[in-house]
């Protein structure tokens, strides 16, 4: 029976983490077609629907962890949930498809073959070099281009009074995210939160998510990458 659950986990995981690499090859395929054919303005639209799919699959993940079919990294996931001008829509686009590809292409042939081959593994742990700061760059623009948009007509936003008694302002949450992105000293940070009235409200929280911060997150993958090449056979039979 043990043999049989096993070969099931096998056989599932090598078909979910091709599903997802198509997914992702679409978003890819169609933001780089859009991006030459008809230009920037009108990749999200092309890629809005692969993309839905391939995000909201990566959430699977978290329920591989909680039955026992996979590890998971928490400070992946945060990577996963906080990488998010349409030009910065499109470098945003092409390099988060790019990583996934590779991504899931190592999963799905480490878990057809029992092994990836060293190309693989090499792309799995470098490309973020250059593409994770691409990323967050984009992710950090188009935060800062939205808040105008933010401010001027409160969406998402929650209003006093309610029957929940409770308010949500969109637009500070969005000073939080630019926090939590922002390398450097806690004092930056300080310095950021001063253009809102409501600082010393969150000052605290952005403080406490400090470790969260770009740098951390970046320093992290560095230290996963240099464990992963520097023992290569390892790490192609083991799950991260």
């Amino acid at each position: 029976m043990a043999v049989f659950l096993s070969g099931l986990r096998h056989l599932y995981l090598i078909f979910y983490n091709w599903i997802v690499f198509f997914g992702w090859f679409q978003v890819f395929y169609f933001g780089v077609k859009t991006l030459k054919e008809s230009g920037y303005e009108y990749v999200y639209d092309a890629v809005e629907k692969p993309l839905l799919f391939a995000q909201t699959a990566a959430f699977f993940e978290i329920l591989h962890s909680l039955a026992g079919i996979h590890s998971f990294d928490l400070k992946h996931f945060y990577v996963l949930c906080f990488r998010s001008g349409v030009i910065l829509v499109s470098s945003l686009v092409i390099s988060w498809s790019i990583t996934e590809i590779i991504r899931y292409s190592f999963f799905g042939t480490r878990e057809a073959f029992g092994s990836a081959p060293s190309w693989l593994l090499w792309l799995r742990y470098s490309t973020f070099l250059l593409l994770y700061p691409i990323g967050i760059t984009s992710e950090v623009g188009l935060i800062y281009n939205a808040l105008p948009y933010m401010k001027e007509y409160g969406k998402y936003s929650i209003r006093m009074p309610n029957k929940w008694n409770f308010s949500f302002d969109y637009y500070y949450a969005a000073f939080v995210c630019l926090a939590i992105y922002l390398p450097g000293k806690n004092h930056n940070i300080i310095l950021l939160l001063k253009v809102s009235s409501r600082s010393a409200q969150i000052c605290q929280f952005c403080l406490f998510t400090r470790f969260l911060g770009f740098s951390h997150l970046y320093s992290y993958m560095l230290g996963q990458r240099k464990k992963a090449l520097s023992e290569p056979k390892k790490h192609r039979t083991q799950a991260d």
